[in-house]
């Protein structure tokens, strides 16, 4: 994970996060899924910063993958801030991968569903847009002051 400087344009995040990845990849590695969270307001002022864009790239390698990629954080002057955890069970290759293929299948699904809800939203639309006389008729509940207001 990585925070760089808030005001650097999408191009210049971009460049970095793919140079990230062609380390990754030159040296063996495996990439899960790279998360960009967007600009966000840190906690407390780092650098003279109050703002940062924060992005998150899982990935499985060996070590000297790790070191290369810290080496490029700290002589980069973009990077505020990075953070390296190793998680538990997805440290090898196969894992990462299995990982990613369950990702991909969750989005999938996520998008399946989105367009069914959306198919929804259009027939309750439809619904909304019907003819005054086809549409089922709704009763109105009235309080006691409104009925005796109305026999008078």
């Amino acid at each position: 994970m990585a925070i760089v400087l808030a005001d650097l344009n999408e191009d210049d995040i971009t460049a970095l996060i793919e140079r990230i990845q062609t380390i990754i990849t030159e040296r063996k590695g495996v990439i899960a899924k790279v998360d960009k969270w967007g600009k966000r307001h840190l906690a407390y002022e780092i650098k003279k910063q109050r703002d940062g864009y924060y992005f998150l790239i899982d990935f499985a390698g060996d070590g000297s993958v790790v070191n290369e990629i810290e080496r490029n954080f700290k002589i980069d002057d973009r990077v505020v801030k990075f953070m390296t955890v190793k998680k538990e069970g997805a440290t090898t290759a196969e894992g990462i991968e299995q990982e990613a293929a369950a990702a991909e299948a969750k989005r999938a699904q996520a998008k399946i569903d989105a367009e069914a809800a959306a198919a929804e939203g259009k027939a309750v639309n439809q619904i909304e847009r019907a003819p005054r006389e086809a549409r089922p008729h709704a009763r109105r509940n009235y309080n006691k002051e409104e009925a005796q207001t109305k026999g008078e």
